[in-house]
């Protein structure tokens, strides 16, 4: 009998599994409801910025994604967070957005 040599459909998200992300679940906060993704490690392979601390989040740091539930995974909304800043968001106030240039006080 001959091999087949035709790749096998991927299985669908649900037997798969989460993939990359770890368990996604809904949180509810002051500013609504949020879905919240875990990133595992293995799971960061860009650099993005944090909304919560203005620093960057490097390749291969587990992190949080977050975007409002009313608006399921649209792009723009999606934030990615460091686990401490997401988890501390209510208890710290807005963080100034300064220019390259500007003073740092």
């Amino acid at each position: 009998m001959g091999r087949k040599n035709r790749r096998q459909p991927d299985p669908p998200d649900s037997v798969r599994g989460p993939g990359v992300y770890g368990p996604q679940s809904t949180e509810e906060h002051a500013d609504g409801e949020w879905v919240v993704r875990r990133v595992t490690g293995s799971g960061a392979t860009k650099t993005y910025r944090c909304p919560g601390c203005d620093q960057e989040i490097r390749p291969a740091t587990p992190h949080v994604v977050a975007f409002p539930a009313d608006d399921y995974g649209n792009v723009e909304d999606r934030r990615h967070w460091h686990t401490p800043c997401w988890q501390a968001r209510g208890h710290r106030g807005p963080r100034t957005q300064r220019s390259s240039r500007g003073p740092r006080y």
